[in-house]
């Protein structure tokens, strides 16, 4: 924290405690919470945290086979202050206050396996090249009541009633939904989240928030952690669960990441724009880069087991490696809009991804299709799911994580401790996904076979 930051929380004579995050390679926060008068420590570098804590399992767990922890004898790291400020935390029952870290060495170098530092250092490139990603992301996410510890649909706070269908664009849950909402735009602008629309989703329950763009990766990728947790607490709040699981039910849409890029240089000129609809060279290559590396990074776009019953034909969420103009059924869209803004959507990612690593992998990709001038090949026309000619995305969790085992470009974009150490984290998760036999596989098969 900076004096400022910390003479503020001083000030808050309501606040009693202060929380310490740090991003784990899940997209997930996890620190630790201390008493307001020793949160100075973070200035000083006084706060420190296991770096394994870091890499731990979906479920929390650090792993006996985790090579990082039995390499440094699970050594500390270093709690460094991001610059983001002190955020206030007005959701739960009492008031506190929420700091975000990064974590570095015990020799004050940044920890390699931190996916925010990843994203940090592929950014020292484009900034060599005198350039910056504008980057915004559109986050899809469930409401959900609880019902014999299973999920379900919520019911409008107004009427009562609960919502059991898709309702697409649905202004009147939007004004039901008022007080929840106008809780979260005012915690936005409180935590500096640039939110922008929120619209009723394709399934009940389902609503989709994008935030606005910036020339800022890190920041953009912070945005996005900060906004999940903001929203999650929020909702908690009002009564309400929210999930951004990529597919929480398996009759209905999922939940997507979809991120819009462009490219400024110094001049804050858009690379991608040449007055037309159909962009810049510089576009085409790096939709070729996004294409060439698709397969092979689908472990950071579709992290879980669940991740893949999101995609499926005829969903609106990509199954093939492909692009287009104003199409959404492909992996890469270029949307319709103004010259002056014309952009790059990836349509792969889950709301269940790291957005750091997302980031990072995204924008490598497109940086190695400008720089080797990478064809794309001809953009779709029609539904992409009709008339298939282009590469299927891995359809399996075990195939992502084949691709990603064995793929020198995520080798190189990761630093080798996060690849080793996401991969490994990954296997585990997929060995124990595959030793749990369902309550559906014992009703289909326990008797017929």
């Amino acid at each position: 924290m900076s004096e400022a930051d910390f003479e503020w929380l001083e000030s808050r004579d309501d606040i009693s405690h202060v929380t310490v995050g740090v991003v784990d390679l899940q997209g997930i926060l996890r620190g630790k919470r201390l008493p307001k008068d020793q949160a100075k420590k973070v200035l000083t570098g006084g706060l420190k945290l296991p770096l394994s804590g870091g890499t731990t399992d979906i479920w929390g767990e650090d792993l006996h086979e985790n090579e990082l922890a039995m390499e440094n004898g699970d050594a500390d790291g270093i709690c460094q202050y991001t610059g983001r400020g002190v955020l206030p935390v007005n959701w739960n029952s009492s008031p506190g206050a929420f700091v975000p870290v990064q974590m570095m060495g015990e020799d004050g170098k940044p920890f390699l396996g931190c996916s925010r530092y990843a994203l940090i250092r592929l950014m020292e490139r484009f900034h060599a090249k005198g350039w910056r990603p504008v980057v915004a992301t559109e986050l899809e996410f469930f409401l959900y009541d609880l019902e014999d510890g299973r999920p379900t649909s919520i019911s409008s706070p107004v009427t009562g009633k609960k919502y059991s269908k898709a309702d697409l664009l649905s202004i009147e849950q939007l004004d039901h939904l008022d007080d929840f909402l106008s809780d979260l735009h005012k915690e936005c602008e409180i935590q500096g989240i640039n939110a922008d629309t929120m619209v009723s989703e394709n399934a009940a329950s389902q609503y989709e928030v994008n935030l606005l763009h910036v020339d800022d990766p890190v920041r953009a990728a912070d945005d996005t952690v900060l906004f999940k947790r903001l929203i999650k607490g929020i909702a908690r709040k009002h009564g309400m669960g929210a999930t951004f699981m990529a597919k929480p039910y398996g009759d209905q849409a999922g939940n997507s990441m979809h991120v819009h890029f462009s490219l400024i240089d110094e001049n804050d000129v858009n690379l991608f724009d040449n007055g037309g609809d159909e962009g810049t060279e510089m576009l085409r290559h790096a939709a070729g880069g996004l294409l060439k590396y698709m397969r092979e990074s689908m472990l950071i776009f579709a992290p879980h087991y669940n991740s893949y019953k999101r995609l499926r034909p005829y969903s609106l969420a990509p199954t093939d490696v492909n692009w287009g103009y104003e199409n959404r059924s492909g992996a890469v869209r270029i949307p319709a809009s103004d010259a002056k803004a014309r952009r790059i959507e990836h349509r792969v990612a889950g709301a269940d991804a790291n957005p750091y690593l997302v980031l990072t992998a995204m924008l490598a990709a497109a940086l190695e299709g400008i720089e080797n001038k990478i064809d794309p090949g001809a953009p779709i026309e029609g539904l992409a799911y009709e008339g298939r000619t282009h590469e299927s995305l891995p359809a399996s969790w075990y195939e992502a994580i084949e691709l990603y085992a064995n793929s020198d470009f995520c080798k190189e974009v990761f630093s080798e401790t996060l690849h080793k150490t996401y991969l490994g984290v990954k296997k585990y998760e997929f060995g124990i996904f595959t030793s749990k036999i369902t309550e559906f596989e014992h009703e289909t098969y326990l008797d017929n076979v």
